[in-house]
C-alpha cells in the first residue's frame, strides 16, 4: 500500500488521521471508514473502498494508492469529488493520477 504524502482527509477525521492510518497498516477493523485510491481500472477516476475490505487477505493491497480518507459513505463522495474537482480546474482534464503526481513533484522541488 502507498500513501499519498498529502492525502486528502474528511473534516470529521483532521484530527485522528495517524491513528486511521495506522489501525488500516496494521489491520485492526474499523469501521465507518472509507479509503480513496487511485482507480484499480483505467477508465474510473478513483475507488472508494470500505477499510473492512481491506482486512481479508485476498484484497490486492499492495498496488493501492491511497490519496484520501474519510469517515463514512456520504463524506467519502465529498473528498472524492474535491479530488477530481481540484484536478479538473487546475489542468482541464479528469486526469487524476497525473495531476497528483505533478503536484507532488512539485512540492518535492520547490
Amino acid at each position: 500500500m502507498i500513501w499519498y504524502e498529502d492525502l486528502y482527509i474528511g473534516e470529521s477525521i483532521v484530527h485522528k488521521t495517524k491513528k486511521i492510518k495506522w489501525k488500516i497498516l496494521h489491520n485492526a477493523g474499523q469501521i465507518n471508514i472509507y479509503v480513496i485510491a487511485l482507480a484499480s481500472n483505467p477508465r474510473n477516476l478513483l475507488d472508494i473502498i470500505p477499510s473492512q475490505e481491506l482486512l481479508q487477505k485476498s484484497y490486492p493491497k499492495k498496488s493501492l494508492y491511497v490519496v484520501g480518507l474519510a469517515k463514512g459513505y456520504g463524506e467519502a463522495l465529498e473528498v472524492a469529488a474535491s479530488i477530481v474537482d481540484e484536478a479538473y480546474r487546475m489542468t482541464g482534464a479528469f486526469r487524476i493520477r497525473h495531476y497528483l503526481e505533478e503536484k507532488r513533484r512539485k512540492k518535492k522541488e520547490g
